[in-house]
């Protein structure tokens, strides 16, 4: 787990200003990779103290958008951020109980699949969503 400097140093990298709730979002995504927005303000609250959800939506959003975070949202989920970017890795994501884990590429780098007809575009990222039960919920049906 990464520390508080460097996230200091990761923030500077993109040319952000260190705040405390840039600093604390990064900390509680990294500590719970897959969190929907609720849970890293919560996590984020019991760290800070009385935070907005605005103040950590846009911090999400600066923070995506700037590299240093990855959104994901996998159909009929809520959004969810991850700090795992740049290497364009998948997902499984349980049925049942919602659980997703990181899958890496089956083939290279990113994009890691060849379209069958790329219509002209220039690929830079492919996005697969396996499905299943994990172990525990298996176990239980």
């Amino acid at each position: 787990m990464p520390t508080t400097s460097d996230f200091e140093r990761m923030l500077r990298g993109v040319t952000l200003r260190v705040t405390r709730p840039r600093v604390a979002v990064l900390s509680a995504v990294h500590g719970h990779p897959h969190a929907e927005t609720d849970s890293i303000i919560g996590v984020v609250r019991a760290d800070l103290g009385e935070v907005s959800h605005q103040a950590v939506y846009d911090v999400l959003r600066v923070l995506t958008a700037k590299g240093l975070l990855r959104r994901i949202e996998p159909p009929g989920s809520v959004a969810r951020y991850e700090a795992r970017v740049g290497d364009n890795h998948h997902h499984i994501v349980c049925r049942s109980c919602g659980f997703i884990a990181d899958v890496d590429c089956a083939v290279g780098t990113a994009p890691c699949l060849t379209a069958a007809d790329d219509h002209g575009f220039v690929i830079d990222e492919a996005e697969v969503v396996y499905w299943g039960l994990c172990p525990e919920c298996s176990n239980h049906h």
